[in-house]
């Protein structure tokens, strides 16, 4: 990923906490069947240097054959993005030297699968990744609410994966290279123009404008 130094977050618990509030990645091969990706939901745990993603697949997705191949593979995790226009800096009037471009954050993250074929393991993956998502809900639902014959019969026809990252990447892309002028202007167009709470806060946030 291009990372210019302004937009770079190398923190480890501020790209976790990023994936587990965006947990669909997007995992994505290349082997002998060609460059392929998928959209998977993945749960991120704390062991090892840079933590470990896990996360369960369709028996049936071609996929499945590059991630059992022991080749590195890299998941992409989006979060807030909105295009910016150049009308929103006060430097257009300066100088009319300005271009329009897209904020947005992302991670990345590398590592090399291992297919997890126990059925105790998938169970546990399924409570978790159910669980990471039911939890907030007044009467939150439980795999244990259907019935078992029928969770066996799922399980059947999918396996699980585990990835213990090697590298990972952050992008904070929020305007952070412009003017504290271009992106109060940011900022407020977000806000206002937009309706977006979320990536205004961000460039203030990230900007010092805060």
């Amino acid at each position: 990923m291009y990372l210019p130094s302004a937009f770079r977050e190398d923190s480890l618990e501020v790209q976790h906490d990023f994936i587990r509030a965006h947990p669909l990645g997007v995992l994505m091969t290349s082997g002998e069947g060609g460059l392929m990706a998928n959209h998977i939901p993945c749960l991120l745990y704390p062991d090892g240097p840079h933590g470990v993603l896990r996360l369960h697949m369709a028996r049936a997705n071609p996929q499945l054959a590059e991630l059992a191949s022991g080749r590195e593979c890299l998941s992409v995790f989006h979060g807030p993005q909105a295009y910016v226009t150049p009308s929103w800096y006060p430097s257009k009037a300066e100088t009319h030297k300005v271009v329009p471009t897209w904020n947005f954050v992302a991670v990345h993250v590398w590592g090399t699968p291992v297919i997890q074929d126990d059925p105790a393991w998938l169970r546990a993956q399924l409570d978790a990744l159910t669980h990471s998502q039911e939890k907030a809900r007044a009467l939150p639902w439980r795999v244990e609410d259907a019935p078992e014959d029928f969770i066996a019969a799922q399980m059947r026809v999918i396996v699980g994966v585990e990835i213990a990252i090697s590298r990972i990447e952050g992008k904070w892309k929020v305007s952070q290279n412009r003017t504290v002028a271009d992106r109060r202007g940011v900022a407020e167009g977000l806000a206002t123009e937009n309706g977006d709470a979320v990536m205004a806060g961000l460039v203030a946030r990230r900007g010092g404008l805060e």
